[in-house]
């Protein structure tokens, strides 16, 4: 077998290099789709993406369910489908662009005889419930799920969106250095492997002459 077509195996750090490189361009990829998704919805009250509109968290008031600094998505639900026990998200002022998420302890449906269904909810670390009853055209809907600390990185890009480019360019910089200098690593290596595998001229003459004698 020709050993010149054989080329020596990777070395341990360039996979390393590899591995992490993609790593780091994947979670980019999942940031940059992710951050188109937050900052397309819900900058204004009417509107949504694929029906779920997003919420940061800013009191403690649903501890320990959510903490302060997580990121709610609140699935848009009509009042027929929210149940005791669901938490909800809803503005508790027509006149406010506040809102609060906290959990339905009952439902009222056709209150007072005005067909119309109002809940009354209480914060999961608040020792009353709310003192207000929450009509059906002030809801949202209905918390789905919520992500840890993630509101503090929204709120962060918003507010601070020009340190993200100079990050990102860092980034590249590191990953092309890198690539430089294990590339570097794997040339060295192969031009080795040639030298040894492979006579010079001079050795293939040596090696004549001294069958000859």
């Amino acid at each position: 077998m020709d050993q010149n077509s054989q080329s020596p195996p990777e070395k341990k750090g360039y996979l390393i290099y590899v591995i992490v490189r993609k790593i780091i361009v994947y979670l980019l990829c999942i940031a940059i789709v992710v951050g188109a998704i937050l900052f397309a919805s819900s900058r204004t009250p009417d509107k949504s993406l694929f029906g779920y509109r997003y919420y940061t968290v800013i009191t403690p008031s649903m501890t320990p369910a959510y903490k302060v600094g997580d990121m709610v998505f609140v699935q848009i639900t009509d009042a027929d489908d929210i149940a005791v026990g669901d938490v909800i998200t809803f503005n508790p002022s027509g006149d406010s662009e506040a809102y609060l998420t906290h959990r339905v302890t009952e439902k009222l449906t056709n209150y007072e005889g005005t067909g119309v269904t109002c809940f009354r909810t209480k914060g999961d670390a608040n020792d009353s419930e709310d003192a207000f009853l929450i009509d059906e055209a002030r809801v949202i809907g209905r918390v789905k799920f919520g992500v840890p600390k993630l509101g503090y990185i929204v709120r962060f890009v918003q507010l601070r969106w020009y340190f993200i480019l100079p990050i990102l360019l860092l980034i590249g910089v590191m990953l092309r250095l890198l690539r430089a200098y294990f590339a570097d690593d794997e040339d060295n290596a192969e031009d080795e492997a040639d030298s040894g595998s492979n006579p010079t001229e001079s050795q293939a003459d040596a090696a004549k002459i001294q069958e000859k004698e």
